[in-house]
This record gives structure tokens, C-alpha cells and sequence, in this order.
């Protein structure tokens, strides 16, 4: 695996700053004008894509009203399964203007393939990376032929044990993918920031020897900021200009404002975890001095015995440090030093090396 991959000209890497993907989703609301002002908001917010889901209704389940086919708890409590996939699916038709408006804007539009007719489209539209969301991971099929465009593939891991990703990460890799990424995601709608275990990223990142990152599905932008400190290189974020608005997936999604505060976050997560480091940082060469020292803090006379009343550890540091107070108690001033002084080895009296030597 490489330490790096591209997508649209933008490294993505541990090394380089967090690539925030918006998802749209369903977001659009059966309108392209807002599908437009989403993904503006994401280019201003300063996100590096955005993400459509690309399916129909029939592709993706069938009319069915088997009790098989509804949503039982949650947040689409009593759905069907069809009814809700028509009310989000983005038609295909809105596509090209939605990749065209991308490139007006210098952001990255790629999206979901649901089946082999949406990896046709987005082909056709020269997206340049793939998504597999999490509860496609077991459909190999579907990865084989997105591996084989030689695009790079983002995978989600929401709902798969640990087995499943290792049958989805060999089969891309199978079928000639070379650059890859793996998401952890809790496939939570919300998901509790309890649940995310994001102690998962470096492991996932070990196992797989690929570039990790994290769909996220909690409220908020904390768990994303703490994904980045495990290693996360990508996050993935359901982004609606606003929730009141309503919508599928508006309940869990962050509003503009939330994706700029997100994008920020993350970037000072990514500066702060920095590398492997023990010294003086360029930030504390100033409080250097106030480190503790050994000081005169009671006039001495030469030839004085020097006791705790007249040397201590205190601050600043510019005097010799504390851990030699053992070795100048008891010995003597060999001159007279004023109170404040710090204290250096040329105040106080060498041992006498016949008291060494006297000792059994």
C-alpha cells in the first residue's frame, strides 16, 4: 500500500492535512437547486468533496410489503423499505449537472454505486474515486467491478465484523485496486458517540496496511476530532444547509456553519498530534527559565556553612539544578553571596577528598 493516494489532485495520507468528504445523500430534498446549495456550502465551508449515493428505487430493493421489506425502530420507524429509497434516491438525470457544478467549483464530486448501472453512470461522468457504503461491503461483486475502473475506493465498515472487511479489502485488491481506503463506521442513525470505538482506526490501519478514516454518524463534531488523533486521514460527514428543513437524513446531518467548525477542528487535530517528540518546543524556549533552580535566599559569608535556610529550590532556573542540593547542604561558601543570587558550583566549597577516603 502507499502511504499516500490522490483523488482530484489532493493527496490523502496521514501526512497530509484531514480530507473531509460531505455527504449529500438525501439531503437534496427532491430538489437539484438544493442539491447546488449543499454542495456550495460544502466548497465554502472548506470541504475537499462531496458525495452523492447513486441508486433507484428498483435497483437498490424491490415494491415489496413484507414485513421483511419495512423498517422496524429507529429513526425510519414503519417504513417501507421502497418508499423510503424513492424519496431519497437522487435521479440520474441530476448527475452531470451536480459533477459539472464541482468542477466550476474546484470540489471533488464522486459518489455510491448501488449496482452495475450507477458504476456505468459515474464512468460515463469520469468520477474520479468510488465509494462502497457499509452495507454494500458484502456485495463482492459490486467491488470487483468498481476495483476494476482503477479508481480509488473508499469502503466503509458500518455493520461488518472483521471477517467481512478482510473478503472486501481482498477482493479489491483482487480485482486491481491499488488505492484504498477504509472507513470505520457504526451504521447508527444516530449513532451514540459510545458506540463509535474509534480505537478501532489504528487497528483497522494495522490489519489492512491501508489509509483509514471514519464515516461518522454521531451529532456533533467531537468524535470526528478524536478520529483524527487516531490516525484518521479521512472524515466522512452527512452535511443539509438545515435540519428543521426536514428530509431523510436530516436528523444526523451537520448544518454549514457545524461543517465549517468541523473542517477547522480537524485540521487543528491533525497540527496538534504532530510526531514523536521530546525537547524544547519553539513555543516554550521562553518559559525555559522559570524552570526551578538552586538559589541563595539568605545572605551568605565565605566560609559559612551552607544549610536549607540559605540555599532552595525555587524559580527562576538560571541557578544549578535541584537535584545537586544534596551535594552542596553542609559544605561551605567560599565567598560572600547576596540574597537572590543563584547559586553556582564557584560559591561553594569542593568536598574534602579525605572524607571520602575515611569512610569504610
Amino acid at each position: 500500500m502507499s502511504a499516500s493516494l490522490s483523488i482530484a489532485g489532493r493527496k490523502i495520507g496521514t501526512d497530509q492535512p484531514p480530507y473531509v468528504i460531505a455527504e449529500l445523500s438525501a439531503n437534496h430534498n427532491g430538489s437539484l437547486e438544493r442539491a447546488f446549495a449543499v454542495m456550495e456550502a460544502a466548497h465554502q465551508a472548506g470541504a475537499q468533496a462531496v458525495k452523492l449515493q447513486s441508486y433507484r428505487a428498483d435497483t437498490i430493493t424491490i415494491d415489496h410489503d413484507g414485513p421483511e421489506f419495512m423498517v422496524h425502530g429507529g429513526l425510519w420507524d414503519g417504513a417501507r423499505l421502497y418508499d423510503l429509497y424513492a424519496e431519497a434516491a437522487m435521479p440520474w438525470e441530476w448527475h452531470e449537472p451536480l459533477f459539472k457544478r464541482g468542477r466550476e467549483l474546484g470540489i471533488a464530486v464522486f459518489s455510491s454505486p448501488f449496482d452495475f448501472t450507477a458504476v456505468d453512470l459515474l464512468e460515463e461522468l469520469e468520477a474520479p474515486a468510488y465509494k462502497i457504503a457499509s452495507l454494500e461491503l458484502c456485495d463482492l461483486p459490486l467491488i470487483e467491478r468498481v476495483a476494476k475502473t482503477g479508481k480509488p475506493i473508499i469502503m466503509s465498515t458500518g455493520a461488518s465484523e472483521l471477517g467481512e472487511v478482510a473478503e472486501a479489502v481482498a477482493a479489491a485488491r483482487a480485482a486491481g485496486a491499488k488505492d484504498l481506503v477504509l472507513l470505520h463506521c457504526t451504521s447508527g442513525y444516530p449513532t451514540p458517540p459510545r458506540d463509535s470505538n474509534l480505537n478501532t482506526i489504528p487497528h483497522l490501519a494495522q490489519m489492512f496496511d491501508a489509509i483509514v478514516g471514519l464515516s461518522d454518524h454521531t451529532l456533533g463534531t467531537a468524535v470526528p476530532v478524536a478520529a483524527v488523533a487516531l490516525g484518521a486521514a479521512v472524515i466522512e460527514k452527512h452535511v443539509t444547509l438545515r435540519r428543521a428543513d426536514g428530509g431523510v437524513d436530516s436528523a444526523f446531518s451537520l448544518e454549514p456553519e457545524e461543517l465549517t467548525r468541523l473542517v477547522e477542528d480537524v485540521n487543528v487535530a491533525w497540527q496538534a498530534k504532530g510526531q514523536v517528540f521530546y525537547g524544547l518546543a519553539e513555543s516554550e524556549r521562553a518559559a525555559r527559565k522559570f524552570r526551578r533552580s538552586l538559589y541563595v535566599v539568605a545572605d551568605l559569608k565565605a566560609g559559612q556553612v551552607i544549610g536549607p535556610e540559605q540555599v532552595r529550590s525555587i524559580r527562576p532556573g538560571l541557578g544549578l539544578a535541584p537535584k545537586h542540593l544534596k551535594d552542596v547542604l553542609g559544605r561551605k561558601a567560599t565567598r560572600d553571596v547576596k540574597r537572590g543570587s543563584p547559586l553556582d558550583w564557584s560559591m561553594v566549597e569542593a568536598p574534602d577528598p579525605r572524607a571520602a577516603i575515611a569512610k569504610p
